[in-house]
C-alpha cells in the first residue's frame, strides 16, 4: 500500500511539473535531469532542507531531521524516474557509492567523539578549565590564552569541542562582561577554524579530503603559517578592544580522575595508527580509528575491574592507588559512545546523500564546469570559502570532492584552507560558531560576531596571500 502510494505521488509530481517526461534511456546510461522538473523539485527539497538547518538556531529542531528527509525523498524520486526508464539498478549503485563515503567518515568520527567523551568523562577538559580560571590572568591575557589553545587543541579535538572548551573558560571568568565575552567568542571560533585547517583531523573538510587521498598527510602541514595568519590577523585588532582589566580567581582546582593520563596517551596512540594504516598499509583512517577504539575498550575494561578495588577506601591524593575525589562511578565505554554527538552524525549522513543525490541528476557538473571551468580554480577556491560561510562548509567540500575538478596539489590545499576557515566570517558559517551562540546566549550573537566581519575577511585574504607565497611550488 505504501509502495502504491508513493508512486501515485512521484507521478502526480511528473504531470504537475513540466519536463518531467524524458525519452527512455537505454541500460547502464544515466539521465541528465538537470533541466526536468525532477531535477528542479530535489534542488527545492534540498534549498528548504537547508533553511531549515540554518534556521535551527530560531526553530530549535535538530538539523539532522530536514537533511535526512531530504535525502529520502531526493533519492526515492531518482530512483522512481530511473526505474520508469529501464534503470532499475541505477540509483541503487550510485547511492551505495555515496553510503560507503559516508561509512567511512561515520566509523572515523564515531572513534573520535568516544575518545573526547572519553576525556571529559575523566575530567581532563574540566581540570584545564578550574586552571585556566584560577591563575589570575587579566581579560587580555585570557583572550590570547584561550584563542592560543582553540588554535593547537582543535588539530587534535574536533574545533566544535575545542571552542566548547574555551567558551566555558571565558564564561566562568568573564562574568557581567558582555564586551569581553563577545569578542573572546569570535577570538574563539576563528582560532579553531583555523586550527583545523591545517590538520586531517581538525575539521570534518580536511578529514574527507584526507580520506580521498588528495593531500597526504603530512602535506596538510604546509597549510600551519597561513592558518596561523588566518587567526593572528583578527586577533591582533580586536585585542586591542578587549577591556585590559583583572577578572576575580576564585574558581578551586579540580583534579582529573585515574587514568586520565592514559587515555590521552592512546588517543594519541590511536591518531598514529590511523595514520600508520593509511600512509603505509594503504587501508581507509577509520580502520586504524577503529582499532584504536579497541585500545580504549580494553583499557576501560582494565578500570571498570580494578574500581571496586580502589573505591572500597577512598583516598583523598593524586596517584595510581588512590581514588580521585568525584570518582565514584565506574568508567564505561559504552556510555562516551552513547554520548556522541548523533545528531551530527545523523547530520552528515543526510548531507552526503542530498549532495551525492544532485551530483547524480547532474547539477554538480553544471556548477564545476561554470566555476572552475569558466572562472578557474583560484576564484572558484575563493568563493568555496566565502560560500562555507554562508553554508555549513560540509556540503560545499563534498561537493568540491565530487566533482573531482582536475586541479595541482596547491589548488587542493587552498580549498582546503578557505572551506577550513571561510566559515568564521559569520557566526553561522561554523559548527563552533552555532554552538557558541547558544553557549554564550546574549553575549555572543550574530550581529555581534557581524561587526568584526570585515576583519576577519582581512585575516581570511591575507592567509590566502601567504599561501601563494610560501606554497609557490606546490602550484
Amino acid at each position: 500500500m505504501t509502495g502504491k502510494l508513493f508512486a501515485i505521488i512521484l507521478t502526480t509530481i511528473g504531470v504537475a511539473i513540466p519536463g518531467m517526461a524524458l525519452a527512455s534511456a537505454a541500460p547502464g546510461e544515466t539521465i541528465n535531469l538537470t533541466a526536468a522538473g525532477v531535477g528542479y523539485t530535489c534542488l527545492a527539497i534540498f534549498v528548504l532542507a537547508y533553511l531549515l538547518v540554518m534556521g535551527e538556531e530560531f526553530t530549535h529542531m535538530r538539523k539532522s531531521k530536514p537533511v535526512l528527509l531530504a535525502a529520502g525523498l531526493i533519492w526515492g524520486i531518482i530512483a522512481y524516474v530511473y526505474a520508469s526508464h529501464g534503470l532499475t539498478h541505477a540509483a541503487e549503485i550510485a547511492v551505495r557509492h555515496n553510503i560507503l563515503e559516508y561509512a567511512e567518515l561515520f566509523l572515523f568520527l564515531l572513534v573520535a567523539m568516544t575518545y573526547i567523551n572519553a576525556m571529559e568523562e575523566r575530567q581532563i577538559f574540566e581540570a584545564l578549565r578550574s586552571k585556566l580560571v584560577s591563575a589570575g590572568f587579566s581579560f587580555r591575557k585570557i583572550f590570547w590564552i584561550t584563542g592560543l589553545l582553540a588554535f593547537f587543541i582543535s588539530p587534535i579535538a574536533d574545533n566544535l569541542t575545542t571552542a566548547l572548551l574555551m567558551c566555558a573558560v571565558v564564561m566562568a571568568i568573564g562574568k557581567g562582561n558582555a564586551k569581553f565575552i563577545g569578542l573572546a567568542c569570535i577570538n574563539i571560533v576563528v582560532a579553531a577554524n583555523a586550527g583545523g585547517a591545517f590538520s586531517p583531523f581538525g575539521d570534518i573538510t580536511t578529514l574527507m579530503v584526507w580520506q580521498k587521498g588528495i593531500i597526504q598527510f603530512w602535506d596538510f602541514f604546509s597549510l600551519f603559517v597561513p592558518s596561523v595568519v588566518n587567526w593572528l590577523v583578527p586577533a591582533f585588532i580586536m585585542s586591542l578592544a578587549v577591556p585590559n582589566l583583572q577578572p576575580d580567581a576564585n574558581e578551586r582546582e579540580v583534579s582529573m580522575k585515574r587514568g586520565a593520563v592514559v587515555v590521552m596517551g592512546l588517543f594519541l596512540a590511536t591518531i598514529c595508527t590511523a595514520v600508520s594504516f593509511h600512509n603505509f598499509l594503504h587501508l581507509p583512517p577509520m580502520m586504524g580509528m577503529m582499532t584504536g577504539l579497541a585500545y580504549l575498550k580494553l583499557y576501560g575494561y582494565y578500570l571498570k575491574k580494578t574500581h571496586k578495588k580502589v573505591g572500597e577506601e577512598p583516598r583523598r591524593r593524586r596517584g595510581d592507588e588512590g581514588q580521585e575525589i568525584g570518582d565514584t562511578v565506574p568508567f564505561d565505554i559504552f556510555n562516551s559512545i552513547a554520548r556522541a554527538e548523533w545528531d551530527t552524525l545523523m547530520f552528515f549522513y543526510g548531507v552526503i546523500l542530498c549532495v551525492g543525490g544532485l551530483g547524480f541528476i547532474g547539477y554538480l557538473a553544471m556548477v564545476s564546469n561554470t566555476m572552475y571551468t569558466g572562472w578557474g580554480a583560484t576564484p572558484a577556491n575563493v568563493m568555496v570559502g566565502i560560500l562555507s560561510a554562508i553554508v555549513d562548509n560540509i556540503p560545499v567540500m563534498f561537493a568540491v570532492l565530487t566533482m573531482n575538478p582536475e586541479m595541482s596539489q596547491g589548488q587542493w590545499l587552498l580549498v582546503t584552507l578557505t572551506a577550513g576557515v571561510g566559515g568564521s566570517m559569520l557566526s553561522i558559517g561554523s559548527a563552533a560558531g552555532v554552538a557558541l551562540m547558544g553557549q554564550a546566549r546574549g553575549n555572543y550573537t550574530f550581529f555581534g560576531h557581524l561587526k568584526w566581519t570585515p576583519v576577519i575577511a582581512l585575516g581570511y585574504a591575507a592567509s590566502i596571500y601567504v599561501h601563494f607565497l610560501i606554497n609557490a611550488a606546490k602550484f
